[in-house]
């Protein structure tokens, strides 16, 4: 699930960024700020720094858009910018990154939402999502961050091979068997 506007349209863009076109480089922010923040938020759990680590990050894309060549790896290398600059504070924090933020797995939920005002099914739906998050969090670090860059950050596995720097089969292995161990401690039946 890729945001990108058209090729040739968002070379344009980039380009113009990085010659310091204040509109161009706006269209790069608003296009993935909110993204790239939301990354972030979900593997720290702190608004705060998690603004403060999203300026970070284009702050370095500024810096470093005119020497960069678009072919199409855009969204990989902001978010592999976005992941260093988070690895390096909590490195440098001496903690690591805490578990998903509840209001980030609503689009991993198995289950459709209760519509506000109907009865009998919300108490359900809420255990299902604490259930849910529970299992996430007691997954590996390495599994967590897979499927939070694929469903929190909307990134396709190319994409996400690209910010982690590993084989497409590895990553396609890794998010299949951390959704197998999901299903298994939530207890949903695979399909026949």
């Amino acid at each position: 699930m890729s945001t990108d506007p058209a090729p040739s349209g968002f070379q344009d863009i980039l380009r113009r960024a990085g010659e310091g076109d204040e509109q161009a480089w706006n269209e790069v922010v608003e296009t993935y700020g909110s993204r790239v923040y939301a990354l972030l938020f979900s593997r720290c759990r702190n608004a705060e720094l998690a603004e403060e680590l999203t300026q970070s990050t284009f702050c370095t894309v500024v810096t470093k858009l005119s020497a960069y060549d678009e072919q199409g790896k855009f969204e990989p290398w902001l978010f592999r910018i976005a992941m260093n600059r988070l690895r390096d504070e909590m490195r440098r924090r001496g903690r690591h990154a805490v578990n998903v933020a509840n209001d980030t797995l609503s689009g991993m939920e198995t289950s459709p939402r209760v519509p506000s005002g109907t009865t009998g099914g919300g108490q359900e739906q809420l255990e299902l999502s604490q259930a849910l998050r529970e299992a996430v969090a007691s997954l590996p670090e390495a599994d967590q961050e897979i499927l939070h860059l694929r469903h929190v950050s909307g990134l396709s596995f190319k994409q996400i091979a690209e910010v982690l720097q590993q084989p497409l089969g590895t990553v396609l292995a890794r998010h299949f068997r951390a959704f197998k161990r999901l299903k298994e401690m939530l207890g949903v039946e695979e399909d026949a």
